[in-house]
């Protein structure tokens, strides 16, 4: 017997009709790649997402196309966002700080039919137009004024949107239907491809504005500072429209200063990005004596969020650290940290140290630590294994069934998906990172978290930012090496910062020599690229060698 309610498609584009509707007047403010503040609404948002979808409709994209785009976030990326899957297509955002090569595999393996790019990825485009294979048209995201002379055949956005009828009504299709597509950063091998699908995008938009995830409200004005080229701005464009919260994009202007501003301005209550971000943000407020009015809440994740990260936010700031935890291939959310009822009355060092797990599941992700068996270990704080999880919004296999089926069965048959983290789960159900799998370090046959050697080290003063691989060791096989970039202005020796780790890790852990460089190597997400690091100082010879 089936129950008796409407059956009503889950699609993304009744999330900007909801928005219109019922919130048609917040604000959508853009600090556009041109220069000036733009601001208009979600009623103007819906009408020229309608406008490009029926211009895309009379240059022949059909149900299925993939629609690349190369852009940063900006009013004019949302409606693409919008429009092309609202009218059945696939929006595929590229990372532009991939290396040229790898941007054209990904652009000819989603056999992109059109790319929209901005005005700062000219250049880049410039040199890639001759390696893409199945590309047939390019659209700048700009005005008539400001079109690149250098591309004389390419088609300008605002003059696409004027060729197209805002009368355009949305279809109704399967909510199972893809509607976005993202690739992985692609530390080894090619980039994989992930695509989601109407179905789990708005299931992870109601996830994403619930209480113990990112709270989101009408009332609140967010500052997405993570790319919508990475994992579609962690859902924020959708979650924002079902909310009906004012949106403010901060375009090309990621650093700390631009960041702040837009914020005071804009009176932003929330923002989210990744720790680098911050960590100039950070610096920013401090060495200019500034402080926030209105921001209450940030979401960090991305990688690990250092502790001394997340006490400078609360406490110097009056900041909640909201610390999230997910992938990809994961949509990308699938633990926050929020606090339960009974964590209400703990002091204010239990709270912090609380914060610094990456929280519980939402509704709809489950997980489980596994042993290298695959037998389930108990959640008990302590026992640490690789981290698997399933769930609605979750990827069942790679676009293309690119390098095979990464899912593992459990004894009852059901799919798990493996993350490649090792975590610790505790009795509450907060889970909390210890390493990548194939960074965690093997000493002597025992396992030591490089994450919290990291975060150890960035809490000291002198210490802007740091890693710790395994260095190879005759006795022991494998020892932590930490390698530091300095704050400026600031010095610190080898022999004070192994002093700094004792009475805070066993002593076991410390590592076994400390290196200084000028930058650390990043993937083009912003996580630190150890397989970099390990070509350039695995064999670094250690004095305990």
């Amino acid at each position: 017997m089936h129950g008796q309610m409407m059956d009503m498609p889950l699609l993304i584009s009744s999330l900007i009709v909801h928005a219109d509707r019922h919130h048609g007047d917040a604000e959508i403010v853009t600090q556009t790649v041109e220069g000036p503040i733009h601001r208009y609404t979600y009623r103007d948002a819906h009408t020229r997402s309608r406008r490009l979808a029926s211009a895309l409709e009379k240059l022949g994209v059909k149900h299925g196309d993939r629609i690349g785009t190369l852009a940063w976030n900006t009013h004019r990326h949302m409606e693409v966002y919008y429009a092309v899957a609202g009218m059945g297509a696939v929006c595929h955002t590229i990372n532009p700080r991939l290396f040229p090569e790898q941007i054209a595999y990904i652009a000819n393996h989603a056999e992109d039919s059109y790319l929209f790019f901005d005005l700062t990825f000219v250049p880049l485009v410039e040199k890639l137009q001759e390696h893409l294979k199945t590309v047939k048209g390019l659209v700048v995201m700009t005005d008539k004024a400001h079109m690149p002379a250098s591309l004389p055949d390419a088609t300008c956005y605002e003059e696409l949107l004027d060729s197209g009828s805002s009368d355009y009504a949305w279809p109704q299709f399967d909510e199972r239907t893809a509607s976005s597509l993202c690739y992985t950063s692609g530390t080894t091998g090619n980039p994989k491809g992930v695509l989601y699908q109407h179905r789990s995008t708005i299931l992870h938009a109601y996830a994403e504005c619930m209480p113990d995830a990112l709270g989101l409200s009408a009332a609140d004005a967010v500052l997405p500072v993570v790319p919508m080229f990475h994992v579609n701005a962690w859902g924020l464009p959708y979650s924002c429209a079902m909310a009906g919260a004012k949106l403010v994009f901060p375009g090309a202007g990621m650093d700390g200063a631009s960041l702040h501003e837009l914020m005071e301005t804009e009176k932003v209550t929330v923002s989210a990005g990744v720790p680098t971000i911050w960590m100039g943000l950070l610096a920013h407020l401090k060495q200019n004596n500034a402080k926030f009015s209105t921001l209450s809440r940030t979401v960090i994740g991305g990688s690990a969020c250092p502790p001394a990260m997340i006490r400078s936010f609360e406490e110097d700031y009056g900041v909640h650290v909201l610390h999230a935890w997910g992938m990809t291939e994961m949509s990308p959310l699938g633990t926050v940290c929020t606090f339960k009822n009974k964590h209400q009355d703990l002091d204010n060092e239990q709270k912090l140290a609380l914060l610094n797990k990456q929280g519980r599941v939402l509704f709809g992700v489950d997980m489980k630590i596994v042993d290298a068996d695959g037998k389930e270990l108990p959640w008990d704080g302590k026992a640490f294994g690789d981290l698997l999880v399933r769930g609605p919004w979750i990827l069942s296999e790679y676009y293309r069934s690119e390098g095979g089926n990464p899912m593992r069965k459990d004894e009852a048959g059901n799919d798990w998906f493996p993350t490649g983290d090792v975590a610790t789960i505790d009795p509450d159900g907060y889970m909390q990172i210890t390493d990548r799998s194939k960074d965690v370090i093997k000493s002597g046959g025992e396992w030591i978290s490089s994450i919290d050697l990291e975060n150890t080290a960035v809490a000291h003063p002198a210490v802007a930012e740091a890693a710790v691989i395994s260095a190879a060791h005759p006795k022991w096989d494998e020892r932590p090496l930490l390698i530091v970039v300095k704050k400026e202005g600031q010095d610190v020796s080898r022999d004070e910062l192994l002093k700094f780790y004792e009475g805070k890790v066993a002593k076991w852990w410390i590592p076994d020599d400390v290196l200084f460089v000028d930058k650390l190597p990043h993937t083009a997400t912003g996580k630190l690229l150890k397989t970099k690091l390990r070509e350039d100082y695995g064999d670094h010879k250690l004095p305990t060698a």
